[in-house]
């Protein structure tokens, strides 16, 4: 996995900056889909990064989550 992304990740959770990483996910979504849409070449390598870092930001919001009962759900999604 890349550093790059853990630090890019680290610095929105430490700035608790919740709509970077959800545009982060998004984007790395949109990759990945272009990636597995891919013919004629064998993307694996990337696909298996881009997953990687999906899991990495997936860990930032998680770790961004309110205290259950602390915000009504619609305000948090």
């Amino acid at each position: 996995m890349s550093t790059a992304m853990e630090m890019i990740v680290a610095g929105y959770v430490k700035v608790r900056d919740r709509r970077a990483l959800a545009d982060l996910l998004a984007h790395r979504r949109k990759v990945l889909a272009q990636l597995q849409a891919v013919s004629g070449i064998n993307p694996q390598n990337a696909v298996k990064a881009t997953q990687e870092e999906l899991a990495l930001i997936e860990a930032g919001l998680e770790e961004l989550k309110p205290p259950l009962g602390s915000l009504p759900e619609n305000e948090w999604n």
